[in-house]
């Protein structure tokens, strides 16, 4: 009986680790006069053995920055505008560019500057105020907000646009 168990004891890892492998999976099964076994298919390579397969990894996105810019010159109701450039600089040099074209000349004054977002310019019978947030919702919103807190009535968007990053990888 002790021999028995013996045997067993020896034997038993070895079975363990046989069974353990997935001939055609793990290893190749290979035989020679009496005997049987797995070869590993990759010897370099780690048995998969109780591993998921790893899934194909995307590269990383790469966005390419948008920016937006509101000008005005307010006794003359002008209103230039940028949107889409591609830095801070740019939107605001086109923003005063559009408002001097469109009559404001040197006058124009620069008012807000957006980065991968939205701007909006709210009106009322006392003032104007510009406004940005991620979307022209959230932009109305907080600008409404700002409009009747100081006294304006009549507040409502006279101008919205968004200048919204864009993927480029």
């Amino acid at each position: 009986m002790f021999k028995q168990l013996l045997v067993l004891f020896f034997l038993l890892p070895f079975g363990i680790m046989l069974h353990a492998q997935q001939p055609g999976v793990d290893c190749a099964p290979i035989q020679g006069q009496g005997w049987t076994g797995c070869a590993p298919i990759n010897p370099s390579q780690p048995s998969s053995q109780g591993q998921q397969p790893q899934a194909l990894q995307r590269p990383p996105e790469l966005w390419q920055d948008h920016w937006g810019a509101i000008a005005t010159y307010e006794p003359g109701g002008v209103l230039g505008v940028a949107t889409n450039m591609l830095n801070e600089s740019e939107a605001k040099q086109s923003a005063m560019a559009d408002c001097e074209a469109k009559g404001g000349g040197s006058n124009c004054k620069f008012q807000l500057a957006y980065r991968n977002g939205c701007a909006v310019l709210l009106v009322g019978d006392k003032a104007f105020n510009a406004v940005s947030d991620a979307t022209i919702d959230k932009a109305t919103q907080s600008g409404m907000k700002i409009c009747t807190a100081n006294g304006n009535t009549n507040c409502h968007v006279y101008y919205s646009a968004c200048s919204l990053p864009v993927r480029i990888q």
